[in-house]
């Protein structure tokens, strides 16, 4: 529907002799100033006329132009042209919901787009922790977005499975006997004895060097048994998270390939103190970057060149979204600006998404300290306070999954999030459990219900029907913005509508009770595959 009235105001304003101008069709913030609004008119005013003059044409043009389509046309505020749909047109979107089942919502503004989305990113020899978390949801929620908007998807993650940190675990463990599998106590002892002791400190950077060049049988055994575990953990949370990777990358590949590029570019790339570094532009605002350090090694920089270039050739993409924490955002504007040097084709295909951090009352959490909120144990916790209502640790553990997932993607990309324990697993709204049951609520609605008789409709369209119309555009927009929490918002209004609804309306054995319960499948529908996007788990009991 968006689409058409979309095409019906592009004609109508070169009816009335506009220039071509970008405008938007949305839906208005209430319900009562109609089904869509256009600030077209105000987008042309100074170049015609003023606006309000404007829109009155627009309207009487619309008016003809959408005669099947709309009931109510009119002029607000500075210029807006609100549009109200018939109220055939918004039973035809609940039957259309009905009918189309996972199809519903599907559309095809990415068709024919092939995409490599890059998240999550945990390092092996450290803990996964929540911020790694926060990747994954926003990750998997994109990849299915941009998935459901018609582009071929592989997922990808990076992985640091060597650098310093890794000499840090390896050399507790070599030298204190850290208990395997504790690999993230290991870097947090190694790191402390970096940052206090010079002797420590001597042996772990050239450790790191010997990590390197596969040169100690005993290091080597240390490193493979660390990666090992650590990539196997990994692959257990990601399971519980419901992602699978196409496609894993690791430091330890793309190092050797990234210094042969900064040393094949000595125009880009300069000696200073022995080291390579990249002297970012000062009118740009960018800073100098070390790329090779004083002892030859690659740093995260280099590696990053080179796995720019190996992403590329294992999938010839059109565009490479990469995913990361916001306090890393100006070393991301230095690395793709010399990327722009060295890859100008590759530059032009990426997009650098960040977010915000978790955080909890006492700050920022930091895994070289140690006070860091584990990944796997946060999830358990979550999952341990959801069984206290949920007795089944299956459904105890798909509410903990959504309940975090919701608190994640709730937010608008960039944003830090304030962990609140208390709204987490709340099921009275703005939470991914309170989405939950109003799915499983609907879902026993249908389960009462008999067969029925034609679906007759009542004159004035339910509230829930006229949200209900806008899930294929809320796709398209989040997908094209690449902001899932415009589908977490809708999702939360929906599921509000539906409560009120639930509570008004006597479905079964009601008034129009056929064409209610065509109403409370269309929710479902909605319902299930806008979970089914962000990732959250759909349920049938609670």
């Amino acid at each position: 529907m968006e689409d058409r009235i979309q095409k019906a105001i592009s004609k109508a304003l070169k009816q009335i002799g506009a220039p071509e101008t970008k405008f938007t069709v949305e839906r208005p913030n209430e319900l009562t100033h109609g089904d869509y609004a256009t600030n077209a008119a105000m987008t042309v005013a100074k170049s015609i006329g003023g606006a309000i003059k404007i829109a009155e044409k627009l309207k009487s043009i619309l008016a003809d132009e959408l005669d099947d389509l709309v009931t109510e046309i009119e002029v607000a505020g500075p210029g807006f042209v609100n549009i109200t749909l018939a109220r055939e047109a918004v039973a035809l979107a609940t039957a259309e919901a009905d009918a189309k089942g996972k199809e519903w919502g599907r559309g095809n503004i990415n068709a024919g787009q092939r995409v490599m989305i890059e998240y999550t990113d945990p390092n092996p020899f450290k803990e996964m922790h929540i911020g790694h978390l926060m990747s994954n949801a926003i990750g998997e929620a994109m990849a299915r977005l941009m998935e459901y908007s018609g582009a071929e998807v592989k997922r990808a993650n990076y992985q640091g499975d060597v650098g310093p940190h890794v000499a840090k675990a390896v050399w507790a463990v070599k030298n204190h006997k850290v208990a395997g599998g504790s690999w993230g106590d290991a870097y947090v002892m190694g790191n402390k004895a970096y940052e206090t002791d010079e002797a420590a400190k001597k042996e772990i950077d050239e450790m790191n060097a010997t990590i390197y060049s596969r040169s100690d049988e005993l290091v080597n055994a240390i490193y493979d048994e660390g990666r090992k575990v650590s990539l196997a953990h990994f692959e257990e949370i990601y399971k519980t998270l419901g992602t699978k990777f196409d496609y894993y990358f690791y430091e330890s590949e793309t190092a050797p390939f990234g210094k042969n590029v900064v040393e094949e570019h000595p125009e880009i790339f300069e000696k200073s103190d022995g080291a390579i570094v990249y002297k970012g532009d000062k009118d740009k605002g960018l800073h100098t970057r070390v790329f090779i350090n004083s002892k030859g090694l690659p740093t995260y920089e280099a590696k990053e060149l080179g796995l720019a270039k190996r992403k590329y050739d294992v999938y010839p993409y059109d565009k490479s979204i990469v995913i990361t924490g916001n306090e890393i955002n100006e070393y991301f504007r230095v690395l793709l600006d010399a990327m722009s040097k060295v890859y100008p084709e590759l530059v032009a295909k990426t997009v650098h998404v960040s977010h915000g951090m978790m955080r909890l009352a006492s700050g920022k959490m930091s895994s070289r300290k140690g006070n860091v909120i584990i990944a796997a144990g946060f999830i358990q916790e979550i999952i341990k306070e959801a069984s206290e209502k949920n007795p089944d640790l299956l459904i105890a553990e798909q509410v903990a999954i959504g309940a975090i997932k919701y608190m994640i993607l709730r937010q608008a990309p960039g944003s830090d999030i304030i962990f609140d324990a208390e709204k987490l697993l709340s099921l009275e709204g703005d939470s991914g459990p309170y989405l939950q049951y109003a799915l499983v609520r609907a879902k026993s609605v249908l389960a009462q219900a008999s067969g029925a008789s034609a679906a007759d409709a009542p004159k004035e369209a339910y509230r829930i029907e006229r949200i209900i119309l806008h899930f294929p555009e809320v796709v398209a927009r989040a997908a094209r913005e690449l902001a899932p929490n415009l589908l977490v918002n809708y999702l939360t209004e929906l599921a509000g509508e539906w409560n009120s609804f639930y509570a008004l309306e006597r479905i079964i054995g009601g008034d129009y009770e056929a064409y209610k319960l065509r109403l409370a499948r269309a929710f479902v529908q909605t319902m299930t595959n806008g979970l089914t996007l962000l990732g959250i788990p759909t349920l049938e009991k609670m």
